[in-house]
């Protein structure tokens, strides 16, 4: 157990608020640092698969899961000018979730458990000497954890600490953000458009009364690295322009988007020292074409905590969260660049051979395409760190 230890957790999304409560259930006494006025919506929609579902039910939220996300039943893949079905991966346990949603119940959950969040709190500087660790906050508050958990996102300045500086990579692809209104009788599932140099995903939301869409193309030029950057619609339309009726239509219902450049950061060497560790995109941040983001932070903050409630010597406690951790991340990290090279398949017999390939496969062998996922879905970090 960890009573009466004081951990500063930096980051209030949902890496952040998963560590707190999973920590605070084993009797820390946590605190989170969040640099925004409130606790509010970044991004629209997520997926929580099972591997992220194992951890929120081990915490005692599987019924507040249940209320808050759209259960799915299948990953469909479609090609996106046709609209020709190219295969169906059914899914259990799986759930579409507003980002907000998530967020608040997380919140609530972390404020029963008796942890205290702690708003407009900007990490300024990351220190250390020989009193421990010290950081001081751009408004001139300072305080000297125990440990200290970077949750704080791309641009961590835990990370920055422990590993130095790191350059991104521009990817060549840049990505749209939108809600609109769903249709009447919208299946539980999430839809993938791939065609030609971009693809499109469509999901169920609240009660399958919102879409929420993520769109990709590549391009030459770059876009910042944010997820704030509003765009015109018109835009995300002429992107897809020649692509089917039916995603056209999701996208002229489309008032308000964003866009985002798509960067890819090298894995963090060093995710701890004596007095500091990182988890979620401070550690690994990953692309999005496997929907696995929020899912690996949420495995992550259970096997840290876990890790320092069943070892005592913190120094070994962190070391083996980072060797439990780091292989699958970046095979995780690494899978997701790779399929968008999948989606975006560009030369004409390449494109159709492939879907072809998934096509057959769906049909009498659909076990060959689930199987491949399975050493994501089937993962259960609990099991690991109980």
């Amino acid at each position: 157990m960890l009573i009466g230890r004081n951990i500063t957790i930096v980051g209030a999304g949902i890496g952040g608020l998963t560590a707190a409560l999973a920590l605070a259930m084993r009797g820390a006494q946590v605190r989170v640092l969040e640099q925004s006025e409130a606790l509010r919506e970044v991004g629209a929609g997520l997926q929580i698969s099972p591997n992220g579902a194992a951890v929120l039910h081990a915490l005692g939220l599987g019924p507040d899961l249940a209320k808050i996300g759209v259960a799915a039943n299948a990953i469909e893949l479609r090609d996106g000018p046709s609209d020709r079905k190219v295969t169906l991966l059914p899914t259990t346990n799986y759930h579409f979730v507003h980002r907000a949603d998530l967020l608040a119940m997380l919140e609530k959950a972390v404020r029963a458990a008796g942890v205290q969040i702690k708003l407009l709190q900007q990490v300024d500087t990351v220190t250390e000497d020989d009193r421990g660790l010290l950081l001081t906050t751009l408004q001139r508050a300072q305080c000297r954890p125990d440990l200290l958990i970077g949750a704080d996102g791309l641009h961590s300045k835990v990370r920055t600490h422990l590993n130095g500086p790191s350059k991104p990579r521009f990817t060549g692809q840049v990505a749209w953000r939108a809600l609109v209104p769903a249709d009447q009788d919208v299946p539980a599932q999430a839809t993938l458009y791939m065609g030609p140099g971009r693809h499109a995903v469509t999901y169920p939301l609240r009660e399958g009364k919102l879409l929420n869409v993520v769109a990709v193309e590549e391009r030459s030029d770059w876009v910042a690295e944010s997820w704030s950057h509003a765009d015109d619609p018109a835009n995300l339309r002429a992107a897809f322009a020649s692509f089917n009726p039916r995603l056209r239509a999701v996208l002229e219902r489309a008032e308000q988007v964003h866009l985002w450049g798509l960067f890819r950061h090298p894995v963090a060497p060093k995710w701890h020292n004596q007095h500091a560790a990182i988890l979620g995109d401070a550690a690994h941040p990953t692309l999005p074409f496997l929907a696995q983001g929020a899912n690996m932070a949420i495995e992550d903050a259970w096997a840290l905590a876990a890790a320092l409630s069943s070892t005592p010597e913190t120094g070994q406690a962190l070391a083996a969260y980072q060797a439990a951790r780091a292989p699958r991340t970046a095979r995780l990290v690494d899978a997701a660049a790779a399929n968008a090279r999948n989606f975006h398949i560009s030369f004409p017999p390449k494109r159709l051979a492939a879907q072809v390939v998934l096509r057959t496969l769906g049909r009498i062998a659909p076990q060959v395409l689930t199987n491949r996922l399975r050493w994501i879905y089937d993962y259960d970090v609990t099991r690991e760190f109980d």
